[in-house]
């Protein structure tokens, strides 16, 4: 449990270091301009650690599943090795569907207004800005977004099916309560990046007439609340974490 966490706390880091440059640079020193290249780089970045979060809290809901509904081989199957494996598996899916995105972005003619809603450059939002056709874009866009997120959603929400069946059958309520509550910080990071991940496509694929505000504010949402809110959940709500927080503020 605690190496998938430091794969999402790293994973995290990353997003918030990536927007990072963009971010002061606008709201510190009033840079308002991005040349193409930094652009698509920085898109690539956050596209690829936005993905490897996603397969991260896959494997977390893998390692509650299997903590939960085999917990006598929880030793055995998530070794150090497995979970290794696991993490370059993520890595290299996520580097794989995103990398041809800035090439796809490169070949494009820009004419007439270069300007982004967010403080920091996605795909979603950079290939509008194209005088060109780009229906190739958007079909690769939304093949991979069903063959990351989509596709991670539905085998999380199967593998909390399979646990909920096994917690059920327990007979003890305090043993199904305390089940439940190892599962309730993963279901906190889950909801916290899904739900704006999933709202700001929606906004930008099929909600033309949103206001230009909320775009603005589901963007800061999707990127910087989730890292921001991931640790004080999962200090809250692991013992150890907190013990270690409270012993290095407190002495």
């Amino acid at each position: 449990m605690y190496l998938f966490l430091s794969m999402l706390a790293i994973t995290d880091l990353g997003l918030s270091l990536c927007t990072l440059p963009t971010v002061v640079g606008i709201f510190c020193i009033g840079a308002r301009d991005i040349g193409h290249d930094a652009c698509f780089t920085q898109l690539f970045f956050i596209h690829c650690l936005s993905f490897l979060e996603s397969s991260v809290l896959l494997s977390m809901a893998f390692d509650r599943f299997v903590a939960i509904c085999r917990p006598l081989h929880y030793a055995s199957i998530l070794t150090n090795t497995v979970i290794v494996r696991i993490g370059l598996a993520s890595l290299v899916r996520s580097v794989v569907l995103i990398f041809p995105l800035p090439f796809m972005l490169k070949r494009f003619p820009y004419c007439g207004s270069q300007v982004l809603s967010h403080s920091y450059c996605l795909h979603q939002e950079v290939m509008k800005l194209a005088c060109a056709d780009i229906k190739a874009n958007s079909i690769y866009g939304m093949f991979v977004i069903v063959s990351t997120v989509g596709i991670d959603s539905l085998l999380i929400l199967f593998s909390y099916a399979l646990i909920l069946h096994t917690v059920l059958s327990i007979a003890s309520r305090a043993e199904r309560l305390k089940a439940l509550n190892t599962c309730v910080s993963h279901i906190c990071a889950v909801l916290l990046f899904y739900t704006p991940m999933i709202g700001l496509s929606v906004i930008h694929r099929f909600g033309k007439e949103a206001p230009h505000l909320v775009q603005v504010i589901m963007g800061f949402v999707y990127l910087l609340f989730p890292p921001l809110m991931n640790p004080i959940i999962y200090s809250i709500k692991t013992k150890q974490i907190r013990d270690r927080v409270t012993r290095a503020f407190c002495y």
